[in-house]
């Protein structure tokens, strides 16, 4: 019963680092299956580590973090979206606007704005009955969930970005301003 316990939690810790991955497969000119597997490992390692740190640092940490992890993954979600509508919108030309990769500092703020949540999800790990080296399997399973999730994101991001042409980067923004606003709303109404 915890196995699936877990894995639901997995799956819904992996959500927005899904859509964010989405949002890179259809803002990146060209991505390659080198730079799937990079994003699906930052957001799977990511995913597995927030929830250790919680676990680890108990809830008096994560507490703190809880009632600020909406506004943090809000600004940072909405910064990277905000960037990408306005590079778009108002770049001078086609060349402005292509972008062969992905930086590592964007991709860490991806990183850790869709994943700031899990550290509550380690402090619910010691409400859960999980204690010592159990903890090990449940955040392996987060992490290797939202690898999959993440590489397959890109993948889709891809061939949407291929039909959506020129607008991929518009869809993108707005996608990633969208799921800030959600984590805002959410976080405010609980």
């Amino acid at each position: 019963m915890l196995f699936f316990q877990v894995f639901l939690i997995a799956l819904g810790l992996s959500a927005d680092a899904f859509a964010v991955a989405i949002t890179n497969g259809l803002s990146l000119k060209d991505s390659s299956r080198k730079q799937a597997l990079k994003i699906a490992a930052a957001f799977g390692l990511f995913q597995a580590v927030m929830p250790l740190l919680g676990f680890l640092l108990g809830s008096v940490f994560a507490e703190f973090i809880g009632r600020y992890a909406h506004w943090v993954a809000f600004i940072f979600l909405g910064f990277i979206g905000g960037k990408m509508l306005i590079d778009e919108l108002f770049a001078k030309n086609k060349d402005e606007k292509a972008h062969e990769t992905l930086s590592l500092r964007l991709l860490l703020m991806q990183a850790i704005a869709t994943s700031i949540d899990a550290l509550v999800v380690g402090v619910s790990f010691i409400a859960m009955g999980i204690s010592g080296l159990m903890i090990l399997p449940c955040v392996a399973m987060i992490g290797v969930v939202t690898f999959i999730l993440s590489f397959l994101g890109v993948d889709l991001g891809k061939k949407f970005g291929r039909l959506l042409g020129g607008r991929a980067k518009i869809v993108g923004g707005l996608v990633l301003v969208g799921i800030g606003v959600k984590v805002l709303v959410e976080g405010l109404l609980s």
